[in-house]
């Protein structure tokens, strides 16, 4: 994060750090529009986990929760203007592929960036190291705020107020925003969850997110301001060619040219996308994909909240399947249903509700976090996955198992997605997390039978993951060894049509 307003007459800026200012701008840049398209898909925010639309600190629509209507999470999405938003419309799974994808690149060079900053000695322009900086600070901010420009002799690269800004910037604010991101993983908060008390819970540390953001943006308007209000001529000069003395044209040409080159690539990188979304899901996903693997898959849930922490809002995602079975199974109260499992298995299974309750029953409370942003807590009693497969027995090729719904896609998704309103919703995972022992068929919700709204007659849940991954309304579990052929392939239905991510770690 290494910004340079005003400069000193006498400092040089070293290639590796003018290198890693413009990367920084490219990517901060493409993240803070991709975070705008993450955030308009749950476009409120709250201080407490149990996401009550009517306690919430501010939104971003003018809509009102309803209370005489079934109003889901997904009517909640706000649409955004391409000009703001990466890539815009309601492309939350691009959003999220983009803002993963260079996260990972701007915290590389951040890493760069620190390592570089203390093995050449730059770090003592910018770490304050003494005191008196404070006064001086103060000094040099009524010096601006009265419209006054500070004398070149201030600026030992920078002058005091600036260099306290750098430093925040980079020491503070950047890691800030790391580590409140981290809390807003499902994985890390099921196998942490004392992190997430830290920061005082899932939506506590999406809003400080969002306030960091806010920072951020406030920072770069200031920066930029200055940048051509302060010694504009030296400025762009050391931006470029590392000091002051240089030929101004070739500055003010490579400045321009930077400049343009950036929202160039923030306008090709938005049509591109929305025009080749399968291909940005895959190019993308190619980066992200194995760093979430390696870092997040195989943790599990350690989550033990307790009924004080039960959450009494609970968001609807999705709305109940409309075909004539699933009306006639929900009016006699799901006696007839039957949980067919098959594929690849030695014993083909057909599962009551009576069956289930049967098995060994586990009751868990445990946070749902949505894709979207929102999140609750529940009291969920049901079976293990694990119980159910060693009454299958899967066959040794089976790598996955593919839950299906009576959902199809009207229901799932918003009337503009033509293609998508008469697939059927499934979702996969593989062996690994179906064996994880929270990884539970929950039939219950908070000591009653499981709503229909929220699933019934039984529903997946898999605390370490995003809720989308845990499929409502169950029909069949087939396994399976590869899950190309279902579907269109892509390990479920909003890979499949939303272009969201087969992991669902963070």
């Amino acid at each position: 994060m290494n910004m340079h307003i005003v400069l000193a007459a006498t400092t040089y800026f070293p290639l590796w750090e003018r290198i890693q200012h413009y990367f920084n701008l490219l990517f901060i840049g493409i993240m803070i529009r991709s975070g705008i398209q993450i955030l308009a898909a749950h476009p409120r925010l709250y201080w407490t986990d149990s996401s009550n639309p009517k306690k919430e600190w501010i939104r971003f629509t003018t809509t009102k929760v309803p209370e005489n209507k079934l109003y889901t999470s997904m009517d909640d999405e706000v649409p955004v203007s391409p000009w703001l938003a990466q890539p815009g419309g309601d492309n939350l799974g691009l959003g999220r592929h983009w803002h993963f994808f260079v996260a990972i690149f701007w915290l590389l060079n951040g890493i760069i960036y620190w390592a570089l900053l203390f093995a050449t000695g730059e770090w003592s322009t910018l770490i304050p190291t003494s005191w008196t900086i404070f006064p001086h600070a103060w000094h040099a901010f009524v010096t601006y705020i009265t419209l006054h420009i500070p004398p070149k002799s201030d600026f030992t690269p920078y002058d005091p107020l600036q260099q306290l800004a750098y430093a925040f910037v980079v020491f503070v604010l950047a890691p800030f925003q790391l580590v409140t991101a981290a809390a807003m993983s499902p994985s890390i908060e099921a196998h942490y969850p004392w992190y997430l008390k830290l920061l005082g819970g899932k939506q506590s540390a999406r809003s400080l997110h969002f306030v960091g953001l806010i920072l951020f943006i406030g920072f770069i308007i200031v920066h930029t301001a200055l940048v051509f209000y302060v010694y504009p001529t030296d400025n762009i000069l050391n931006i470029t060619l590392g000091s002051e003395h240089g030929t101004f044209w070739l500055a003010a040409l490579i400045f321009s040219l930077g400049i343009i080159f950036a929202f160039a690539f923030y306008a090709w990188s938005t049509r591109f996308t929305l025009r080749h979304k399968r291909l940005m899901q895959h190019a993308l996903g190619a980066v992200v994909d194995p760093i979430r693997m390696f870092l997040l898959h195989r943790e599990t849930s350690k989550q033990h909240y307790t009924s004080k922490d039960i959450t009494p809002y609970f968001w609807v995602n999705g709305r109940p399947p409309e075909t004539e079975e699933y009306r006639r199974l929900a009016q006699n109260n799901f006696l007839d249903w039957k949980l067919e499992v098959c594929g690849l298995v030695e014993q083909p299974l057909q599962l009551s509700l009576a069956d289930l309750r049967a098995m060994p029953k586990q009751t868990q409370i445990t946070k749902h976090n949505c894709i979207q942003g929102w999140s609750g807590v529940a009291e969920w009693g049901g079976v293990c996955v694990s119980e159910v497969l060693k009454r299958c027995k899967p066959l040794p090729n089976a790598r996955y198992l593919v839950f299906v719904s009576y959902q199809k896609g009207k229901e799932s998704v918003k009337p503009e997605l033509t293609e998508a309103l008469s697939h059927t919703f499934y979702e996969v995972i593989d062996m690994e997390l179906a064996n994880h022992p929270q990884t539970i068929l929950a039939y219950e919700m908070n000591g009653e039978p499981l709503p229909i709204v929220h699933g019934a007659p039984a529903r997946l849940r898999i605390e370490t993951l995003l809720g989308y991954k845990m499929v409502k309304y169950l029909r069949s579990i087939e396994l399976v060894e590869d899950y190309s052929q279902v579907g269109q392939g892509q390990g479920g239905f909003r890979e499949d049509f939303q272009y969201y991510g087969r992991g669902a770690e963070i």
